[in-house]
């Protein structure tokens, strides 16, 4: 079993789960320098910041 099969059947075996909890959460990429970029997925259910105030 891969680690996404594991994360996925880690997150869906409980008795409440769906699909939706096994989607991804963050994305990530290389940035400059090498260094690792994490963003927070566009589907993400949750998302950090104030939702009261739209982005942008």
């Amino acid at each position: 079993m891969t680690d996404a099969e594991k994360r996925h059947d880690q997150l869906t075996r409980a008795p409440k789960s769906s699909e939706e909890d096994a989607a991804p959460r963050i994305a990530t990429s290389k940035g400059a320098h090498g260094a690792t970029r994490i963003d927070v997925a566009e589907t993400a259910a949750v998302r950090p910041g104030n939702p009261d105030k739209q982005n942008g």
